[in-house]
């Protein structure tokens, strides 16, 4: 088994990884538009976070240091609304406590604390009023509507609000299985600063997974005055990318920690600057323990110790589907009544590839 032992699914899910459930919760309409995405691990996963923009919306990420008591989260809180949407997290929180699952503090089935890290996106004012952002309904019916099918990406739930490099954001996924039954996926909220198209191409920075094609001279230049406009807002409102990447490996806290940091490579590839002063870019990651990181699960891989092999591969697929859900929440988005979407810009680059005549 090698590093190309496995190809991203840009169409994959971030609940492809067995345990994991996501749902959306979004207003848009009447000075609306923000949401919040919903993470459900209802067994509990190990978890690891790690924080690259300068000005991040947290909440319990001191809890994930490795150091720390609590191993598992029940759930990650992905939300628009600024430093005011982390309250979404608490809608999670009861939520998850009406169903007895939680950390135990007490003897009694009830008495637990659901842990549910969370980290926001700056959209306020984006849908028209600045006092409309998530709160505790959000994060409880994001929570309600989570399912282990496949989740919608594009302009729902956290990236209802997004802008990214001048045009529509929105939450994408990316998943793929390694050769030994392992699967990695990642769910990005993209917000950023940076722009995740190269203005030179039209294409995307990272396309790798992706079967685009080279947008027409007219949709470039219509791409570049779009996100050149003098209209969009300055630099020095807030941004952020947030996410979560997850995995069927077993993994402690410290390994869940080096995931979520190379998960921060691809998001680089896909976005360009980034981890800017005006990013809170910040991504979570989740192991469910289903697969146990053996020695012959190892055999093959040219590197020293067997544990530290497969680790490197996981982190290798971690950063390849974090850039493939970074590129998927740009090419799903739809524009809302704000900016315009890459989509509408660029149409052809969805067309399907020609067929070469038969000679």
């Amino acid at each position: 088994m090698t590093a190309a032992a496995f190809r991203v699914d840009p169409q994959g899910s971030l609940t492809d990884v067995t345990g994991i459930a996501v749902g959306h919760y979004q207003r848009t309409g009447g000075g609306w538009r923000t949401g919040t995405t919903a993470v459900i691990a209802r067994s509990g996963a190990t978890a690891g976070v790690d924080v690259r923009g300068a000005g991040p919306g947290t909440r319990e990420t001191d809890l994930l240091r490795p150091e720390n008591l609590v191993q598992q989260v029940h759930g990650i809180c992905l939300t628009g609304g600024s430093a005011y949407g982390l309250a979404a997290a608490d809608g999670m929180m009861h939520w998850l406590e009406s169903r007895s699952i939680g950390f135990p503090v007490g003897p009694l089935a009830h008495q637990i604390v659901p842990i549910v890290p969370a980290a926001v996106i700056f959209d306020l004012g984006r849908g028209g009023d600045y006092t409309h952002r998530p709160d505790i309904e959000f994060g409880r019916r994001a929570a309600t509507r989570a399912r282990t099918s496949a989740e919608a990406n594009g302009s729902v739930g956290a990236g209802t609000g997004a802008v990214a490099g001048g045009l529509q954001g929105g939450v994408g996924s990316a998943s793929t299985t390694l050769s030994n039954g392992i699967v990695v996926s990642a769910l990005a909220v993209v917000n950023a600063a940076g722009s995740l198209v190269n203005p030179a191409s039209g294409m995307p920075w990272e396309s790798s997974a992706h079967q685009l094609r080279r947008p027409t001279t007219d949709e470039r230049s219509a791409l570049a005055a779009a996100t050149s406009s003098p209209s969009l807002p300055a630099t020095g409102v807030l941004n952020t990318t947030i996410g979560v990447v997850a995995t069927t490996a077993q993994l402690s806290k410290a390994e869940c920690t080096k995931v979520a940091g190379v998960a921060h490579d691809g998001m680089a590839r896909a976005i360009r600057p980034v981890h800017s002063m005006f990013d809170g870019d910040t991504v979570f990651a989740l192991a469910t323990g289903i697969h146990v990181l053996s020695e012959s699960q190892a055999s093959g891989l040219r590197a020293e110790g067997s544990r530290a092999a497969l680790l490197n591969l996981i982190l290798d697929a971690a950063a390849q589907c974090f850039a493939a859900a970074c590129t998927q929440a740009i090419v799903s988005a739809r524009s809302l009544g704000g900016p315009l979407a890459y989509r509408d810009l660029c149409s052809s680059a969805f067309a399907p590839t020609p067929r070469r005549s038969a000679t």
